[in-house]
Order: C-alpha cells, then structure tokens, then sequence
C-alpha cells in the first residue's frame, strides 16, 4: 500500500527522472542551489517588490513637501427664464459662459506630520530590505535541508541495494550448500523472502529519493527538472570550528546580525513615528493660497443706446407746489456682438492670494483614539521586540544543544556500526560452515542494516543542526547580497 502512494505521487516524474539518469550532464553543489534560489525563488521575488513597493511610498512622502497645483476648466449653458447680464431683466433665453482656473497651496506647517511621515518611509525601506535578507535566509536554510535529505536518501538506497546484492550473493552460495547438504532447503525460502523484501525496500527508496529531488527542483522554480541532481558530497564536518564556540558568544554575535532583531527594532521605530505623525494632528495647520481665474461670455454686450422714438419720455414725477410733471428720456440699448473670447479672458481675469490657519478643536475625539491606538502598536512593537530577543536566546542555546546532541549520536552510531558489522562477520563465518541456522543470521544482517541507517540519519542530522548553528553566528550558506 505504501509502493502504491508513492509511485501516485512521483509517476510523472519517474518517467523522466529514472530514465534519464545516465544521461545527466551536470550535477548541483549547495552553493548553486541556493544561489539558483536567490535569483528565481517566487517568495524573494515578492520580498523584493515589497521593497520597491517602499520606495514609492518614499517618493509620496517627498511629494507631500511640494505644492499642490490644480488647473480647472468648464463652460456652461442656461436655458430659460433667467437674468440677461447685458440689460438686468429676467428673459428666456440660452447664454453660455466660459472660465478658467488655477489653484495652487503648499503647507507651511502642519504638525510635522510631512516631516515625519518622510522618515517613516526611509524606516520601512528599511525594514523592506530586511525582510528580504531574511527570506533570503530562510530559502536558504531550506534548500540544505532538501540538500542534505537528497544525500541522506541517497545514501540509504546504496545501502539497501548493497545489502540487496549481498543477500543474492548469499542464496547463490546457499543453494550450493544445500545441494552439498550442508544447511536445510527451508532456508533457501527465508532468503527468498529476504531478497524479496530487499527489492521492496529499494523500490520505496528510490521514490522517497525521486521525491526528495523532486521537493528540491521545486524550491529551485526549475522548469526543466527531469535531469535534476545534485554532487553526493557527504563529508561530515565542521569546517568553521562553530563547536569551539561558547553559547555565550554565538548569542551575543547572534543579537549584533540576526536579521529577526534588526526587523523588530525597525517595526518599533515605525510605530514611535506613527505615534508622532498621530499626534502631529493636534497642532495648528498653515497653508498658503494663491488662486486665478478669468470668464467669457457669449451674449450680445451693449454698445451704445439711442432715444426710443416710440415712447421717448416717461414721466418720473410731479413738482411740489406747482404740480408739475417731471419727465426724462427713454433711451434703448443698441446692442452688439461680444468681445473675443481671448480679449474677455485677458480683462476678466483675477488673482487672490493669502493664507490659512486651521486649529482642530473638536472632531469627534477621532485623533485622541488614533493616537491611543498607535500607543497600544506601540506597546506590541516593544514586547514584539523584547519577544524576539528571548526567543534568539532560547533558539541559540536549543540549536547548540542540539547540535552537540546529534555530535554525540553520529559517534556513538558509528561506533555502534563498527561493532555490528564485526558481529556480522563472525555470524557469516559460522553461517557459512553450518554453525547457524539462517533465521539467527538473518537477524544479525537486520541489525547491521538499521544500524547503517542509524550512521546515516545521525549524520545528516548532525550537518543540519551544524548549519542552523552557523546560521546564528552569522556564516551564512553561501554569501547572501544585501541590498
């Protein structure tokens, strides 16, 4: 059942993978690895839009110091009843007007809240790249992880397959020895069994390898994967003395570079300007003002008046004591085309200019309680802070922990192994001349087997936890560039 999920998984990429083994023309290092990954991984790819993302919220805070500048533009008809501007009376009618705006005003004070707001973006540029260091990092550690799983399942199939070809060589040898009746024929059917659990178990190995490399290619982003492999480099070794170190001083060289810290510091220093910026809202706000605007009309203007031969006089009033009537003239208008609309712009412009000063004094207490909610991400930034610091301590002294422990085990293991494979050879020496049956060498095979493994799972172990450890003092997988 477990052959069946495996080869559900890794079906497509058998075909290609396993069949193309002899052909592969090149085999990763780490160090290519993670610098694949450092240039195609999707994650670091989004962390480092996050940092162009942060430039540009630069960029607004350096525009909030420049002027703001506004041009405006309309034209209009009325149609019906309303006033004809050339003659005072309401008339029905279709006028059309025209006019045109500038407006310009700059803050010349306000609270600070550009200034600070200025530097909160340099912070989070900041803060953007760190983050990006640390994805960096994390891909990093991940992909020696699926580095070192690749060389352990490798490692654990060429074991199985040697202990494969070492059981064939013995039912060969076996049946010689049942033929000259030196053991019982039942044994030949252990060893049949034996083999087939061999061929069994190297069946899942490879799978659980193809997956390995598999989980490896993906990490990578790599297109083209059925060729995939890496170099079987399987030395263990601490090739920068991090086990010489004292905890003590990994944890203090840990707090001057761990990228976790320098993100947490950054996050606090954001969240004290966002304090200011909340605060700067109490505070008066100057801004200068400058505005132009100019009209055009398209009615008919009056260009002069005659006397109305129709009603020429209208009588306006009496004279007291004589009763008198008192007349004046009646002159219509003598109406004309309008002036260009060039020249009406040009005389109907005008300018206004000055200065605003608002005080905030109540608006609905909303940056009394925006201040008080950047106090409280204030607050979370300094325990987040202080959190981050004790979990560093926790994970140094954990990490050298552990890697002394998995130290410890790779040698016990070993020496284990060493004792095993001994008491392997002298159960072969009696199996072959009939002193032992094969069920009792049998056993002594499985022993030395899991023992095999035991080496190689606690060596692998052993190279991971040595790499985490680096991680903290600061040697890095390959050289990460910082931008």
């Amino acid at each position: 059942m477990k052959i069946n999920k495996y080869n559900s998984l890794v079906f497509a990429f058998l075909l290609g993978f396993g069949l193309s083994g002899n052909a592969q023309s090149k085999k990763w290092t780490l160090e290519e690895c993670v610098r694949y990954a450092m240039d195609n991984n999707i994650s670091i790819k989004q962390s480092e839009l996050d940092i162009a993302n942060s430039n540009i919220d630069k960029k607004i805070a350096v525009g909030s110091y420049l002027p703001s500048i506004n041009g405006s533009a309309s034209h209009s008809w009325n149609i019906g009843l309303n006033q004809n501007i050339t003659t005072g009376l309401l008339e029905n009618q279709t006028t059309q007007y025209s006019s045109l705006g500038i407006n310009a005003g700059v803050d010349i004070y306000k609270g600070l809240q550009n200034q600070n707001n200025y530097r909160k973006a340099k912070l989070s540029i900041i803060a953007s790249r760190y983050q990006l260091v640390k994805m960096q990092e994390d891909i990093a550690l991940n992909v020696a992880n699926a580095f070192l799983d690749i060389l352990f399942n490798k490692e654990n199939l060429k074991v199985k397959q040697e202990q494969l070809a070492i059981d064939e060589k013995r039912f060969a040898r076996s049946e010689e020895m049942v033929n000259a009746g030196t053991i019982p024929r039942g044994d030949l059917f252990d060893l049949k069994a034996t083999i087939a659990t061999d061929k069994q178990g190297i069946i899942v190995a490879e799978n659980t390898l193809l997956i390995s490399k598999l989980s490896l290619a993906q990490l990578l982003q790599l297109k083209e994967f059925t060729e995939f492999d890496i170099i079987d480099d399987t030395d263990v070794k601490d090739e920068n003395g991090i086990m010489l170190q004292n905890p003590v001083d990994i944890y203090n060289k840990a707090k001057e570079i761990r990228t976790d810290l320098k993100i947490a510091q950054t996050n606090l220093e954001i969240a004290q300007k966002n304090v200011s910026i909340a605060k700067g809202a109490y505070q008066p706000t100057l801004t200068a003002f400058y505005s132009f605007n100019t009209r055009a009309s398209y009615s008919d203007i009056v260009t002069g008046s005659v006397l109305n031969s129709a009603n020429p006089t209208s009588q306006i009033g009496f004279v007291e004591g004589t009763n008198q009537s008192v007349l004046t003239n009646n002159f219509s208008p003598i109406l004309g085309h309008p002036d260009s609309v060039l020249n009406q712009f040009n005389d109907n412009k005008g300018h206004s200019f000055g200065l605003q000063l608002s005080i905030p004094i109540l608006n609905g207490l909303s940056t009394r309680y925006n201040i008080q909610r950047n106090k409280v991400s204030l607050e979370k930034s300094k325990i987040d802070l202080e959190q981050k610091s004790l979990d560093l301590q926790r994970n140094v002294y954990t990490a050298f922990t552990d890697a002394k422990g998995a130290l410890n085990t790779y040698e016990s293991s070993t020496i284990t192994l060493e004792a095993r494979q001994q008491a392997y050879n002298f159960s072969k020496e009696k199996y072959d001349v009939g002193l032992m049956n094969s069920f009792d060498f049998t056993q002594a095979q499985t022993l030395l087997t899991n023992a095999q493994s035991d080496v190689i799972r606690a060596k692998y172990d052993y190279m991971f936890k040595i790499k985490i450890l680096e991680f903290y003092f600061g040697i890095p997988i390959v050289p990460i560039i910082k931008n």
